[in-house]
């Protein structure tokens, strides 16, 4: 399993643990992926999951850049128009950051 999807996964049951119930993983359009869609009692979460090993020096909520978030917005909103949820959508951040025996997860709310 590479590290991208051992984050979403690591992520993925972080948010079963907090009660959170996922509508969807891996959601395509042209524009590219959400990695998690799940829903609490308030909102429809777009999630964008970042991961990295320890020892990588690269910062993770870099990673979401200004052209990476615009593609993920038109995501959503493809999304939006093809499933009309009750709720009101909020965007997140988990960064998940892999050490040999654990993780570390940060969960960003309203990240963009």
């Amino acid at each position: 399993m590479n590290i991208g999807k051992k984050g979403e996964e690591i992520a993925k049951n972080y948010l079963l643990s907090k009660k959170f119930s996922i509508i969807k993983q891996n959601y395509y359009s042209r524009f590219g992926e959400i990695d998690i869609i799940c829903e609490d009692k308030n909102y429809i979460i777009f999630v964008e999951v970042k991961s990295k090993f320890y020892l990588s020096y690269s910062n993770l909520s870099e990673r979401v850049n200004y052209i990476k978030q615009q593609k993920f917005l038109k995501t959503v909103e493809i999304y939006l128009s093809e499933n009309v949820p009750k709720k009101q959508p909020r965007i997140d951040v988990i960064e998940v950051i892999i050490f040999k025996y654990r993780y570390k997860i940060d969960h960003i709310e309203n990240a963009f």
